[in-house]
């Protein structure tokens, strides 16, 4: 990193809202939410019209407001914070035990009736305050006004039911340590926070009419293993902005409109969404995350991200989020020091602070933080449909001693660097989505040896379904940035990828990291003039796209900023208006649409049996050949890569089968701003062993390019 009531069947949503009162500070939101189902029975207050009547036999000629006299009564008739329990004692044993996951569903602010009224019901857990009150705009922030209750039984919940606070309402809780400390906190469960930099937690609802219930009953066919996986990230705020005003954001609605067909048309199968969870730092690219469970208002509400969703897969397209469980900013409405001590983040700051990003980590030991974090988990894959959690910095979670020098940290209680608490964590998170969500997958940005990232729990493992392939990304990389006169002494570097490729279920990813910090855009870290620039840019992507594994590509690296990303603005879209810019944007699309569309590209991508080098050793040419291998022979392909601007006619490369093999991929093509030196027809094998096969081909070689050929069908 640089350097968040259930129904049977697809659609998980919250049950229709009903009409809730509101707020003056409320007036202009949307409908509340469901009524919840109390766990003892609701005492119901007399009908208005019952009331009435009673009055009606008192003295009418002395009330002048028939309604303002019963509103009074009724308003005497209920505490201004109502004990009230959304908490069963089977969800506090569960809940103390670490394993309730869907606190989401107990803890927060919920819109509910109680004795015949509309208000929310408040809870927070706070095991070490002394007291604790709900604040905010309806009772003008008075601390003393709406205390909260104690649970009697040693959670550590307070809680309770407030009348007339509807959906909304800005609130915070004021908590008064055992310590002494006062402190106003955010609720860590909000579903909505204001705008920054405003810091208040507002209360709000997750329903939604849900219409992508075909997704979701077909959704395994997107995300299997076997299928093709290839994904665009990208950062809400500046994959574009409004082009008359380019300091405002585009909100979710204005995203569906435009990005979704985008990506459609560009081919990719998945987008990927760095942090869209409240964060109050714009800078951190939403890696700084205060609010867990709210979709950041800087685009709009829960349900405008949804029909983004929704959008998504109505046009055959996964959603995949950023999440970051590794840490957390220390703002002092957010969860460090939450109630006065070190209740979020571990207490011994060796384990307990990030050295690199000034922030803190979560205590993995404890109880009820997993379980607060495995409910974060379920929340996006339940209510907002997501297809996959993409897990930031698990590497900072592996080690103790991760950027700590010696005597800065602690070894484990084996004498081990292992934080064995967050490994613990993580085979626990695993375990929970894919027993809850089969269908979707948890990707880890992990750039170690350890082992087992992406393998079962049960054999061991992490219990990821794919992990970064970090190593491979590196080693690309530096090859490419060499001038190609100098590639035939760094062949190695291409070619010892296959060495571990599948030893884990591995993702390439050319990612926002690659792109910042001084690091150059992925064209300006190609070598050579324009022309050199784009072709090997091209024939970057055209052996990701053929090398084996799931591919990650961030937004502007498809059709070749220039600068290096900068969320404060637009991509450079402006850019293809040239023909080079174009170029690479219209071969991106052919490689993605022909790596779906060709089954040796993704049948086996994490199977050694599916990859075959049939020529590595031409260092001097730094020509290289290998096959891909589906389950039917017939459809294996024979990829050729020149990674230098010297083309090759008649060159002759082995190939597995005897027949006409046809080029149905050219990176050089001229449409892509290529030159143009393309294997037209098919061409006839010789029956002349080559590169260890009984048979051979002769071909046109593009310079800097990327040719793939496959085997004619043999008529029948």
């Amino acid at each position: 990193m640089a350097k968040k009531k259930e129904t049977p069947g697809a659609e998980l949503s919250e049950s229709k809202p009903i009409k809730a009162a509101k707020t003056k500070a409320a007036k202009k939101t949307e409908a509340a939410p469901a009524l919840p189902q109390a766990e003892e029975p609701v005492a119901k207050k007399p009908k208005a019209a019952s009331k009435k009547a009673e009055v009606a036999a008192t003295k009418l000629a002395d009330i002048n407001n028939i309604d303002d006299f019963i509103n009074t009564n009724i308003d005497t008739e209920i505490k201004a914070v109502e004990p009230y329990s959304r908490f069963t004692e089977f969800d506090i044993n569960l809940f103390k035990a670490g394993t309730h996951y869907k606190l989401y569903e107990k803890f927060g602010s919920h819109v509910l009736e109680y004795k015949g009224v509309v208000g929310t019901y408040f809870s927070v857990w706070a095991p070490n305050a002394e007291y604790v009150a709900v604040i905010g705009n309806f009772n003008g922030w008075n601390r003393g006004s709406h205390a909260l209750n104690y649970r009697w039984d040693a959670s550590g919940i307070w809680e309770g039911w407030i009348p007339n606070v509807g959906v909304g309402e800005t609130y915070k809780y004021f908590i008064k340590s055992h310590n002494g400390a006062e402190l106003e906190k955010s609720d860590p469960f909000a579903l909505r926070w204001e705008l920054p930099p405003h810091t208040a937690s507002i209360v709000a609802d997750t329903f939604y009419e849900w219409k992508d219930q075909n997704w979701m009953r077909n959704r395994y066919e997107h995300t299997a293993l076997d299928r093709p996986y290839s994904v665009y990230e990208m950062h809400v705020g500046s994959w574009a902005r409004n082009p008359e005003s380019p300091d405002e954001f585009l909100s979710y609605r204005e995203l569906a409109a435009k990005l979704v067909p985008y990506v459609k048309d560009m081919g990719f199968t998945h987008v990927e969404f760095m942090p869209i969870m409240e964060h109050p730092y714009y800078p951190s690219w939403g890696y700084q995350i205060t609010g867990f469970f709210a979709a950041s208002s800087r685009y709009g509400t829960p349900q405008d991200l949804m029909y983004l969703v929704e959008e998504f897969h109505a046009n055959g397209i996964g959603v995949i989020l950023d999440w970051v469980p590794s840490h957390f900013p220390g703002d002092k409405h957010g969860l460090y020091d939450f109630d006065g001590t070190h209740l979020y983040e571990h207490e011994d700051l060796r384990k307990g602070f990030h050295p690199d990003w000034k922030s803190y980590i979560f205590n993995y030991g404890r109880n009820e933080v997993r379980a607060f974090l495995i409910s974060n988990a379920i929340f996006w894959l339940e209510r907002y449909h997501i297809d996959g959690l993409r897990v930031d910095a698990v590497a900072s979670m592996l080690y103790l001693d991760y950027s700590r020098n010696h005597g800065e940290w602690e070894p484990n209680a084996f004498g081990g660097n292992e934080n064995l608490e967050a490994i613990a964590f993580l085979k626990e998170f695993n375990t929970a989505v894919y027993r809850h969500f089969p269908d979707v997958q948890t990707i880890a940005e992990e750039s170690t040896s350890f082992s087992g990232v992406s393998r079962p729990v049960y054999t061991g493992g992490l219990g990821f379904g794919m992990k970064w392939m970090m190593g491979w990304m590196h080693d690309t990389l530096d090859y490419f940035e060499h001038d190609p006169i100098h590639r035939k002494y760094h062949q190695d570097q291409l070619t010892f990828s296959m060495v571990y490729a599948f030893t884990e279920n591995f993702m390439l990813p050319f990612s926002h990291d690659e792109v910042v910090y001084g690091k150059g855009s992925m064209l300006n870290k190609m070598p050579g003039d324009d022309w050199q620039k784009f072709a090997n840019l091209r024939l970057l992507y055209s052996f990701m796209f053929t090398h084996p594994g799931t591919k990650l590509l961030f937004m502007g690296g498809e059709f070749g900023q220039v600068g290096e990303w900068n969320f404060q603005r637009s991509l450079d879209w402006h850019l293809l208006e040239h023909a080079s810019h174009n170029g690479i944007k219209e071969a991106v699309k052919a490689i993605n649409n022909l790596y779906k569309s060709e089954p040796a590209l993704y049948e086996k991508g994490f199977d050694w049996t599916g990859f075959e080098w049939i020529d590595a050793s031409n260092m001097a040419d730094s020509v290289i050949v290998y096959q891909r291998k589906g389950i039917d022979p017939v459809n294996d392909l024979v990829v050729v890569l020149n990674m230098t601007p010297v083309p090759h006619q008649n060159y002759r490369i082995g190939v597995p089968a005897a027949g006409e093999w046809q080029e149905i991929f050219n990176s050089d093509q001229q449409q892509y701003w290529g030159s143009g030196m393309i294997n037209f027809d098919p061409i006839k094998t010789d029956a002349e062993a080559w590169h260890g096969k009984e048979n051979s081909i002769q071909l046109t070689v593009p310079p800097l390019g990327a040719a793939i050929f496959k085997r004619l069908a043999t008529a029948k």
